[in-house]
């Protein structure tokens, strides 16, 4: 099954208008992208690897399921983060990895 880009960007949107909503946006920040694991045994190092030398830094969460992917400080605009994430999830799911959100890093 194909990964929909589509919904998934008008997530991110819909989640850049509400946070704006409750607080206020910096002109510029690291933004934090979040992918889970498939499976429990998903190559997380190999997959850190890789979103590493695509310029993210990476971190493997506790919880075992989880793979952090922080871009550089970047413009906090729905098309940037938006062209950001779409960036790290085309390699993160080519590992077996989910995307699950973003959260701006303060």
């Amino acid at each position: 099954m194909s990964h929909d880009y589509k919904a998934q960007q008008d997530e991110t949107f819909e989640t850049f208008v509400e946070i704006g909503k409750i607080d206020s946006l910096p002109k510029r920040a690291v933004v934090n992208f979040l992918f889970l694991a498939e499976d429990l045994d998903a190559p997380f190092s190999v997959a850190a690897k890789a979103l590493t030398a695509a310029g993210f830094v990476t971190l493997i969460d506790d919880d075992g399921e989880t793979l952090e992917a922080r871009s550089a400080e970047m413009e906090i605009s729905a098309p940037a983060i938006w062209a950001e994430e779409k960036r790290a999830t085309e390699i993160a799911l080519k590992f077996g990895f989910d995307p699950d959100g973003w959260e701006l890093v303060e």
